[in-house]
């Protein structure tokens, strides 16, 4: 599945991208999609097949799914 994970500040996407490369996973520093709204600029876009809730860390704001060009938000924080 492909994913992409917004996040409350640049250091936090950068921060979760190393941690993404650390267990394997591909991905991608990127824009936020027009589509989606944070308050930080950047997000990470990741395929794996790891159930996401192992991976959530506590700078992810929010995280999509992709499913057939959509968006589906899976993941939101409290």
């Amino acid at each position: 599945m492909e994913y992409i994970a917004l996040f409350y500040t640049h250091y936090g996407a950068i921060k979760y991208s190393k941690f993404l490369k650390s267990k394997n996973v591909e991905n991608e520093i990127m824009p936020v999609p027009r589509a989606l709204s944070s308050s930080c600029g950047i997000c990470v876009k990741f395929s794996t097949t790891i159930d996401i809730r192992t991976i959530v860390s506590n700078d992810i704001e929010s995280i999509f799914m992709l499913s057939d060009g959509e968006y589906k938000k899976i993941y939101q924080s409290k």
